[in-house]
């Protein structure tokens, strides 16, 4: 038979106060007197008492958890307080040498997903993560929906209906695309103003004759974005300095865009730049352009967006727009806890700025 486990009413009993001190010391101890919180804490230690989550939350009527959702990945610390940047600038410049930065392959899940958990650790929160596999991830997301405070979720990932569903009982915030009609808060990027200035540094870096667009699922609001700022940056230009476009789709996968590198290679018909809708994309026409020998940038410009830590390190490397990914994570938390402080404020809107940088595969 299992021992039984140690309660606060045990802990309260060995140190010889209420189960109300019990939970002052453990939730708010800055509230006690020391000498009670130093009883309170040994009585702890003794026993081996683990506080109860579920108990918290049947007596708060909060679970202290917050939850975070993606579509299928595979498909696709000390800090301080998050101060969100709304200088609505999109600065163009030089990169450092990759000798003078570190990090790791890290993409763009991995990025917000990091900066979600440190924003929820530094406001006492656990992080809850779900990722929505195949036919499952209505039941998936639903399920999260039913374990936590408030939902962070990436914007076109779950049907409206069911968000408007889950909004109903907790907060919920978008991340990523424009707001719609609708009353979720809302926390992305300038994808339109960062591609238009990747696009505009594109076309003023030389004489550009025809350009290469790839883009990835057009029914994710950032590439719909992305594409709206790479055609207001063509149309922007005089007719007659206006190259001829290509468009094709690598749904966001490295391994379609290395075919598609390879493809042009083998034709012959490489274009003047390519510019594509997310740093993968990108990475995997670099691939294929350096197992075909294709100068990048002599022959042809090769851009993408995001600013993951791989495009760094590759040969050459990448021009991309970087896009504050971690910020992103911990925005969403942000605002969920503003939220949660304060239900009856209005939806917010918060977009974050992004900046181009310019490296070795757009100029020599």
């Amino acid at each position: 038979m299992s021992e039984k486990a140690t309660t606060v009413y045990d802990v309260a009993e060995h140190a010889g106060v209420s189960i109300a001190t019990v939970s002052r010391v453990l939730r708010r101890p800055d509230e006690v007197r020391e000498s009670t919180r130093e009883r309170v804490l040994a009585s702890v230690k003794a026993l081996g008492y683990v506080p109860s989550a579920s108990a918290r939350g049947l007596a708060a009527r909060r679970t202290g958890v917050v939850g975070l959702f993606f579509p299928d990945f595979d498909a696709m610390r000390e800090t301080s307080a998050f101060v969100p940047d709304r200088s609505g600038t999109v600065p163009v410049i030089p990169d450092p040498a990759a000798d003078d930065v570190t990090g790791s392959d890290l993409l763009y899940f991995d990025e917000v997903l990091r900066g979600a958990e440190i924003e929820a650790w530094r406001n006492g929160l656990v992080l809850l993560v779900g990722v929505g596999r195949g036919v499952d991830s209505r039941s998936i997301v639903s399920d999260i929906a039913g374990r936590v405070d408030g939902l962070a979720v990436l914007a076109g990932s779950v049907p409206d209906e069911m968000l408007e569903h889950i909004a109903r009982r907790i907060p919920v915030v978008l991340i990523a695309g424009p707001r719609r009609d609708d009353d979720f808060d809302h926390v992305s990027v300038d994808n339109r103003a960062g591609m238009r200035a990747l696009a505009d540094h594109v076309f003023d870096t030389r004489d550009i004759d025809g350009v290469l667009y790839v883009r990835g699922v057009g029914s994710t609001p950032d590439d719909a974005e992305r594409f709206e700022g790479f055609s207001e940056a063509l149309a922007a230009r005089p007719a007659s300095d206006r190259p001829g476009v290509s468009v094709v789709s690598a749904e966001f996968s490295r391994e379609r865009a290395r075919v598609i590198g390879s493809s042009l290679a083998s034709s012959g018909h490489i274009p003047d730049a390519v510019i594509c809708a997310n740093d993968q994309m990108a990475l995997g026409v670099l691939d294929a352009f350096r197992d075909h020998g294709v100068d990048v940038p002599g022959r042809v410009l090769v851009a993408g967006f995001d600013g993951i830590d791989a495009g760094r390190h590759s040969d050459p490397r990448l021009t991309t727009v970087q896009q504050p990914m971690e910020d992103l994570g911990r925005a969403a938390v942000h605002v969920l806890t503003e939220r949660l402080a304060d239900p009856s404020h209005a939806p917010v809107t918060l977009r974050l700025p992004v900046r181009v940088l310019v490296r070795e595969s757009t100029t020599a």
